[in-house]
């Protein structure tokens, strides 16, 4: 496998640069849960004032008054839909998404089916989102599970990981469907030609792993689909970008995913509290402002958005609870990128291109 040891940081803007170069004058409308996330509406607001622009135009939906006095007056390519309940962050996912039909998810999802919006954002609740997806938007056809699939912040660049939350227990058939969504994903979205795919697991031989892992591995290796399979990986091989995609169980790529987060988190606070510790460690670290600057921004999840849910008719891209103005802003212009990218089209060719195993 290749490593990247030596290779020189990329810009911490990377994703709006690489986004940049994919030029479309399409007009894209994006419908964003107004009310979801630990800092709405304040920060969804100013997030959404921050993207929108003449190709990017935001509906926000949330309780109309509450979301209308947080905007300034004449603020361009911005609308407004009433939508007065809320779905919290303890609530049953399935029986929210069809019991609470005038709460933002619902009402900004249900706006993606009817054709009134292009996309969606919501910074709530994850699993509301992600039921609700597949109840009004659904699945493309020959998608057996749709999956979360975020940027992870590493070095150089950013690898695609998949699933990070949506399937807590795969199926061998789901995991080798996410390697070939995983695979659309980096080409279509993070703009990679022939990116290299690694199934997360204990080991690198096929053997190591539970038994969904090894047969996943086998489905994997024998698809002629997926062109760069590099095999297993370990979790130590994410951060150090051994592969551009990285295949796992909602379950262990959740609990992964946060777990880099906090280390990163714990690592630059540990790094702070260093260069404060005194007038030497003080004097060198303004020496390398801009160096330490470049690395904070580059592990910073907000640089990155939201995740994407792939495999659903429409991209439906799922903020983190804690999204900032910063986070927010990025989750829809994520979402602008999946509806005029050739992601979906590309999916729904690979995967009902043949019957797959139920």
């Amino acid at each position: 496998m290749r490593g990247t040891q030596g290779k020189p940081y990329v810009s911490p803007h990377w994703v709006t640069d690489a986004w940049s170069a994919f030029t479309d004058d399409r007009v894209v409308r994006v419908a964003v849960d107004a009310v979801g996330g630990d800092n709405a509406p304040d920060e969804v607001v100013k997030g959404a004032l921050a993207a929108a622009g003449p190709q990017l135009n935001v509906v926000l939906v949330g309780d109309e008054p509450r979301v209308r006095a947080l905007l300034p007056p004449g603020a361009a390519h911005l609308s407004v839909v009433h939508a007065p309940d809320v779905i919290g962050p303890g609530e049953e996912p399935a029986t929210a998404a069809r019991t609470k039909t005038g709460s933002g998810i619902v009402v900004g999802l249900r706006m993606v089916q009817e054709g009134a919006a292009d996309a969606f954002v919501s910074a709530g609740n994850t699993g509301a989102v992600v039921a609700a997806s597949v109840l009004y938007v659904r699945r493309i056809p020959g998608v057996k599970r749709p999956a979360i699939c975020t940027i992870m912040p590493a070095m150089p660049a950013p690898v695609a990981f998949l699933d990070v939350g949506a399937n807590a227990e795969c199926r061998p058939e789901f995991l080798r469907q996410f390697a070939i969504m995983g695979q659309a994903f980096a080409r279509e979205v993070m703009g990679i030609p022939e990116p290299t795919i690694g199934l997360l697991s204990i080991g690198e031989e096929p053997s190591k792993g539970t038994p969904e892992v090894v047969e996943a591995h086998r489905l994997i290796a024998d698809d002629e689909r997926i062109a760069h399979f590099r095999g297993n990986v370990e979790g130590r091989d994410i951060m150090n970008r051994l592969v551009d995609v990285v295949v796992a169980d909602g379950f262990t790529g959740n609990v992964c995913l946060k777990t880099i987060e906090g280390s990163a988190r714990a690592i630059l606070g540990a790094l702070r509290a260093t260069v404060m510790l005194n007038a030497k460690t003080k004097l060198g670290g303004l020496l390398i402002r801009k160096d330490l600057q470049v690395l904070k921004d580059a592990l910073n999840p907000e640089e990155f958005g939201g995740a994407l849910l792939v495999g659903m008719n429409a991209p439906v891209v799922i903020a983190h609870g804690n999204s900032r103005a910063r986070g927010i802003a990025q989750a829809i212009r994520m979402g602008r990128r999946g509806a005029v990218s050739g992601l979906l089209p590309t999916i729904a060719r690979e995967l009902g291109a043949r019957p797959e195993a139920v």
